[in-house]
């Protein structure tokens, strides 16, 4: 009996696949960011291009968000938080690619890999710009989700969005002054690197 069972089982699938998972909604890619143990620029990468997607995505109906929401006005805040959430992530994830490009000193006895460790300070600036820019998207999106209409609401599904947006209006979430500390940080690094010769060696 098991010798006929799986033939015609196997058969089955072949010519009736099974229905693959399809990825629709902001939230659903939202949910395929994941945090490394070991950060590389691919895994970083991974993570921005689900974010990217969750950003460019229409939102699932509102029963199915990732926090009770009862009317119009919780649904819109949601969104604004939302966004403002992914653009912190992606931030985050663009400073974890920096840093892995980012030479932070630089010693005399790299002067055989100077151009090497320059251009690596190059791509790590890259990073830290688009950091930058993502930056003042999430700001954006946390003053609208700030705004007095939603005063006294509170969506507690999501406390740490909401943490996350107290924090950035009370100023003690500013990704742009470590941006921008990192990026003067960097550039003397470039200098000393440039500074460097064969007598330096």
């Amino acid at each position: 009996m098991k010798r006929i069972i799986a033939p015609v089982l196997f058969c089955f699938l072949i010519y009736n696949p099974l229905s693959a998972f399809q990825t629709l909604y902001a939230e659903q890619y939202y949910k395929l960011y994941h945090q490394h143990f070991y950060y590389y620029p691919e895994d970083s990468a991974e993570n921005i291009y689900y974010l990217g997607m969750a950003l460019r995505s229409d939102f699932a109906n509102p029963l199915n968000a990732l926090a009770r929401i009862e009317d119009e006005k919780q649904w819109e805040k949601y969104r604004y938080l939302f966004y403002m959430h992914v653009n912190l992530l992606i931030v985050d994830s663009y400073l974890k690619m920096g840093s892995k490009y980012d030479k932070r000193e630089a010693y005399f006895y790299n002067y055989p890999w100077k151009y090497a460790n320059l251009d690596s300070l190059d791509a790590a600036e890259s990073y830290y710009k688009l950091a930058l820019e993502f930056w003042q998207k999430a700001r954006e999106w946390s003053l609208k989700a700030s705004d007095s209409k939603f005063a006294w609401m509170y969506l507690e599904d999501i406390q740490f969005w909401e943490d996350e947006n107290y924090r950035i209006q009370e100023g003690d979430l500013d990704y742009e002054a470590v941006i921008n500390r990192e990026l003067t940080r960097l550039q003397t690094v470039r200098e000393k690197f440039q500074a460097m010769d064969k007598s330096t060696y």
